[in-house]
């Protein structure tokens, strides 16, 4: 793809489409060398704006907007154009719009990235802390993790309440943690004195990162899919969301000795009841904490 302008920088070529044209416009910007593609509501703050609403991870009701806004990236202001030119030849087009092509002002985009990141506090002595900040001088505990780079970094309520959790008990030789993501919570209860630590993940990737990050901050964690969760384990942690949660009751349960600890997470505050009649053949779940509108709960498991 030939560049006909001296112009380089960021350029960013709009367009407006219908739902159905999104997805087909999206891809085939990616193809054409887009460093990056979003998608925004066209009637965003007007009487026509329709709001998406879903559970936090979880696919909306809707798929998307009646009308978007498509923003792609381009380095040069030639490939800008040139995207566009293709773009409104193709049937997949109609409907949409080309409005046009504007300069990205210069920044510092990693600067400003970072900038948006500091150190989580978790407790007064353990924090979460980005590779390029300086550890708060009050810190004896310290994961080393980078936001955007994982699944899980410290900075969701959801998180903070489990690894919380776990540097306020006295934990036990071994610990499970299913649906590990970036293996922060299993980083933790190695920091915390875990000998131990099994991680289990459905994402490969996730697997990788868990594995990666342990080993850059100096602890040891086998990690997997999950047919690694073999056993029993005193402790068992499942930071999920709270439908997979209810499907993993007799899983979740059978995987913890007796005696033994099962700590969830990943619930919201009204789904707290549901969750409690979906472990109840097993274990009286309890609430152990509240933050932004998320629920921690645990249940013991008598010997």
């Amino acid at each position: 793809m030939s560049s006909t302008s001296a112009e380089t920088g960021l350029f960013e070529l709009r367009l407006l489409c219908p739902q159905a044209q999104v997805e087909p416009i999206s891809d085939a910007l990616q193809a054409l060398d887009a460093l990056s593609v979003s998608v925004e509501d066209a009637d965003a703050h007007t009487d026509a704006e329709q709001a998406l609403f879903g559970e936090p991870g979880m696919p909306a009701p809707k798929d998307g907007w009646q009308r978007s806004w498509v923003l792609a990236l381009f380095s040069t202001h030639a490939l800008a154009q040139e995207a566009s030119g293709l773009l409104q030849v193709q049937d997949f087009f109609d409907g949409c719009s080309a409005v046009g092509v504007t300069a990205i002002a210069d920044q510092d985009w990693v600067r400003l990235t970072q900038s948006q990141f500091a150190p989580v506090e978790i407790t007064p002595t353990f924090w979460i802390v980005p590779t390029w900040h300086e550890t708060p001088a009050q810190a004896r505990e310290v994961i080393r993790l980078d936001p955007g780079l994982a699944f899980g970094t410290g900075t969701h309520p959801t998180t903070r309440m489990c690894l919380a959790w776990l540097a306020k008990h006295s934990l036990p030789a071994s610990m499970l943690d299913y649906g590990c993501g970036s293996g922060i919570l299993a980083i933790a209860a190695a920091k915390f004195g875990v000998k131990d630590v099994v991680g289990v993940d459905i994402d490969p990737a996730a697997v990788e990162a868990s594995l990666a990050n342990a080993l850059a901050n100096q602890v040891t964690m086998r990690a997997g899919l999950p047919d690694l969760a073999q056993g029993n384990y005193p402790l068992v942690v499942a930071n999920i969301l709270s439908s997979p949660l209810k499907v993993l009751a007799p899983l979740l349960c059978a995987l913890t000795t007796r005696p033994g600890r099962l700590v969830l997470s990943g619930i919201l505050e009204r789904q707290t009841e549901e969750l409690q009649q979906a472990y109840a053949p097993w274990c009286q779940l309890q609430v152990i904490d509240l933050q932004d509108g998320w629920a921690l709960m645990g249940a013991d498991f008598q010997a």
